[in-house]
This record gives C-alpha cells, structure tokens and sequence, in this order.
C-alpha cells in the first residue's frame, strides 16, 4: 500500500515537472528566436540607431518583446498585434449581435471567435511589419535591395508573431498559467539586467538617487503585493435545506471579491492600444519632418503627457470593461438564489445583483486608481532623473509582479487538485474493498 501512494505521489509530481519542463523549453525557444535577426540589416548601424531613438516608443516596444526590436529580430514585433486583435474581439463580441451570438454558444462559438482573432492578428501584424520595414529601410540601415528586404521583413514579422501566438497558446495547455502572460513577463525579465546594470552605473555620480530608487521599487513591489492580496469578503448565509434524503444545516460562508479583479490586463491592453497608433504614426511619421504626421508622433511619445493622459484613461477604461466581461451580478445572484443562499439584509433576487453591482464598481474605481498610480509613478520619477529602467519600469513592475503572485497560485492550485484526485479515488477504494 506504501509503494503503491509512493508510486501515485511520483506520478503527480512528475506531471507537475513535466509541464514545468515544457514551460522552460517553450521560453528557451522564445529567447533564441529573439536572437534570430531578421535578413538584410546592418546590425551595428541599427544599434547605433536604436541607441539613439531607444528611450520612447522604442524603447517601451523593446521591453515587451524582450530586446527583440532593438536586434530586429523575427520576433521584432512581438505579441501585441495578438493582444491588440484579442481586445477588439472582445469589444466586437459586446457590440456586434452575430459576435454576441457566437459567445453564447459554448464551445463551438469559442472555436470560431478565436478564428477571427487569429484572423485580425495576421492584418494587424501585417500593418505593423510594413511599417517597420518603412522605418528600418529609411534609416539607412539595410544592406539589400527595397523589394527584398521588405518581402522578407514582412514574411519574417508575420510569421515571428504567429508563431508566438501558437507558443502561448500551447504554454497555456501544456504548461502552467496563462501564456501570452507568461512570455510578456520573460520579455520584461530579459530587460531587467540592462536596466540594473544602467542603475548601479549611476551609483558613483548620484547615490542617493540609487539608493531612492532602490527603497521606492521595494516599497513599490510590497503595496503591489499587499494590494493584490486584499479582497472584499461579502457575507452569505445558506438555509437549512432537504436535497434528496440529506437535510443540509444552515450555514454561513462569504465571497471574496479581489480589489483588482481585472488584474494585470488592463495595463497590457492599454499599452498594446496606444502603442500601435503611436508606432504606426512614429515610423511613418519620420518620412515627413514637417507633415502633421511628424507633429502627432511628438505629441504622442512615450512619456508625453498627451500619452501618459491617454494610458491612465486607457488603463481605467479597460479595468471596467474587462470586469464586465468576467463578471455577472445577476448571473451569481441566481446562483446565489437557487442554492438557497442569501445576503444578509439583502432580498434574493433584482436586490442582490444590484448590490453585487455596486460592490464591484466601487472595487473596480480603487483598483483602477491603483493600477493607474502603480504605472504612471515609475515613470513620471524616471523622466524626472533620466533613468530609463523607471521611465519604462511602471507597466513591466506590475506585469511582473501580478503575473508571478498568479503563476504561484496556479501551481498551488494545480497541486492541490490533483492532492484532492488522489484522496476521492483513494477513499472510493476503501469503500469498494469494504464491499
């Protein structure tokens, strides 16, 4: 019996490792293609050129895609067209009645919504590869021919970003967490040692605004943290009820509602909306220094209080749109009524979805001021002492630090369901042996 739970425990482990272990391939292979360069560039005159032009838009592009932009790597454009096609698929699918159809029919409507979403990530890649070629092309850094190097630069991007797309999705099946999430972080993560590096640099000439940005990180990461970790408990009261022979004493219980409940998706989808405009209207904007394009792409630049206005409404904006999606008042209100469960002074019922509602607008407001202020502070303190790992670090901080508490959870969770398998086929031996 010993060898035989042994044997189980090792079993379930080894599963765990298993999907582990593709986890860290998957990211290998994330990080070697981040090293392919895309063909027909100069690599020194185009780090000379990033070098110059590294600190805005660039600069912010580059973090996400885990310094792939700066080599022009296949993965140069990254995961963002993904992203950018994933919200206005879910915004379609609240406007569009023959989308709001498809969400209704289970799994069959999934399949086909996540077709058109592969669909619009191929245009919205194909956008973005053009329009990267026109910037790289015209900055002199090409060593081939116009017609091959934008064939090739556009077949290269397209096909960097499709094949991501197809990496996070195999991350989130075979692997642990959510993977589009998971290969953004390891693209923050690679960016970490450059921006250390850059700060222990500064640590001769202005130590005490090292040793601030050391304290304010930490303190940072410790606000997230605790944030993250707070929750709105509402309590519920169960009736004393009859199911089948069984009478099910009254209980009291409570639902926990985070204070963050949108989590880290807001940030990454109000960069991903901002971000393509302004990349588009940056690269093409470059080809007219006088043109009105050239006057929006400097209104627009990273760090601009026109974007860091447009990122906090942005970022307000998807945390009550992305709540709605996930949650129903009034769905978890007739749940609520069905089982026979209560809010305590609250009638089951219209009244209980209606307080649910107020309850999680209410979360909804303090969660989207802090997700606001956890990204903007960073990087108003960076422009204020030119420290770029804080201008770029607001966004990335929270991303990291959320999807790593999310990442520990899963594992926990994972763990544990399958502890709770083991137990219920462990229990329904011993009563068939007791037969």
């Amino acid at each position: 019996m010993a060898n035989q739970q042994s044997a189980t425990g090792l079993a379930k482990f080894g599963d765990l490792k298993n999907r582990l272990l593709f986890l860290l391939g998957a990211l290998l292979v994330f990080r070697i293609g981040a090293h392919i360069p895309v063909p027909g560039v100069d690599p020194v005159a185009l780090a000379k050129l990033y070098e110059g032009a590294g600190g805005g838009i660039l600069g912010m592009l580059n973090m996400f895609s885990g310094g792939s932009l700066e080599r022009f790597s296949v993965f140069a454009i990254g995961i963002m067209p993904y992203i950018s096609a994933s919200i206005i698929m879910q915004m379609a699918g609240e406007i569009v009645p023959s989308l709001k159809a498809l969400k209704k029919e289970g799994e069959a409507g999934r399949r086909v919504l996540t077709k058109y979403t592969r669909y619009g990530t191929v245009v919205l890649a194909l956008l973005q590869s053009v329009g990267a070629a026109a910037f790289v092309f015209q900055s002199g850094v090409v060593v081939s021919s116009k017609v091959e190097f934008y064939l090739s630069t556009v077949i290269c991007l397209v096909t960097g970003t499709m094949f991501l797309m197809w990496l996070g999705e195999q991350m989130t099946e075979r692997g642990i967490g959510n993977g589009i999430s998971l290969l953004i972080t390891a693209g923050i993560v690679a960016s970490v040692p450059t921006g250390i590096g850059e700060l222990f640099a500064m640590g001769s000439s202005r130590p005490f605004v090292v040793l601030s940005v050391i304290v304010g990180a930490l303190l940072l990461i410790y606000a997230v943290v605790y944030i993250e970790s707070a929750q709105r408990k509402i309590p519920v009261h169960y009736a004393k009820r009859q199911v089948g022979n069984r009478v099910m004493q009254a209980q009291n219980s409570h639902m926990p509602f985070k204070l963050n409940m949108a989590g880290v998706i807001p940030p990454i989808f109000a960069s991903s909306i901002i971000l393509f405009p302004t990349t588009l209207v940056s690269w093409f904007g470059s080809t007219n220094q006088d043109g009105w394009l050239q006057k929006l792409a400097v209104y627009l630049q990273h760090g601009s209080l026109v974007y860091l206005l447009l990122f906090a409404a942005a970022v307000i904006f998807f945390c009550y749109f992305y709540t709605a999606l996930v949650f129903s008042p009034r769905e978890m209100a007739e749940n609520l009524k069905k089982s026979g469960a209560f809010v305590p002074g609250i009638r089951p019922g219209t009244q209980t979805s209606q307080y649910l509602e107020r309850v999680v607008l209410r979360l909804t407001f303090w969660g989207a001021l802090y997700i606001t202020v956890v990204c903007l502070i960073p990087e108003i303190v960076g422009r204020s002492v030119q420290l770029t790992l804080l201008s770029l670090g607001g966004t990335s901080l929270l991303i990291l630090v959320v999807v790593t508490m999310d990442f520990r959870t899963q594992i926990a969770s994972y763990m544990m369901s399958h502890q709770y398998g083991h137990l219920m086929k462990k229990s329904a031996m011993k009563s068939i042996s007791r037969r």
